[in-house]
């Protein structure tokens, strides 16, 4: 699919890493580096505009190593870009680490994920149909 595309950054166009990879790595894009304190969050700005086709979505997630090294996610994941929105892509990083951490220009900060999505319709009804799991959630189904 193509994707039209504004590149504000001083940096290169997202890309996939591998064949496979679903996700293509974003960058800061900033003058002075950000330091995100323990619990601290900031949007931190990519550089990119995109245009996306109805029915899509673009999904800002969280890069697992920086998740898994250094406790740096994305606050609300998966963030959406919807096919409307024309501004600059942000990425809203918190520390859920113990340590201060500093995003750097350039930096590999989350990854772009396209995914194709529906719209629903709502039918009204007075009750829903039975199932075996019913009003069970958070846990219902075990542990193991």
């Amino acid at each position: 699919m193509k994707i039209q595309i504004v590149n504000n950054s001083k940096h290169q166009l997202p890309s996939y890493e591998t064949l496979a990879s679903a996700g293509m790595d974003l960058r800061a894009n900033i003058e002075a580096p950000i330091v995100l304190q323990p619990l601290e969050r900031a949007i931190v700005p990519t550089g990119l505009h995109i245009a996306l086709e109805a029915g899509y979505e673009a999904q800002v997630r969280p890069r697992s190593g920086l998740a898994a090294k250094k406790g740096i996610s994305v606050l609300n994941a998966p963030g959406t870009v919807d096919a409307d929105y024309r501004g600059d892509i942000g990425v809203i990083l918190v520390n859920l680490s113990n340590e201060a951490f500093e995003v750097c220009d350039g930096d590999r900060i989350a990854q772009l994920v396209i995914a194709k999505h529906e719209r629903a319709d709502w039918v009204e009804v007075e009750v829903l149909s039975e199932t075996d799991r019913g009003k069970g959630g958070f846990g219902s189904t075990g542990v193991k």
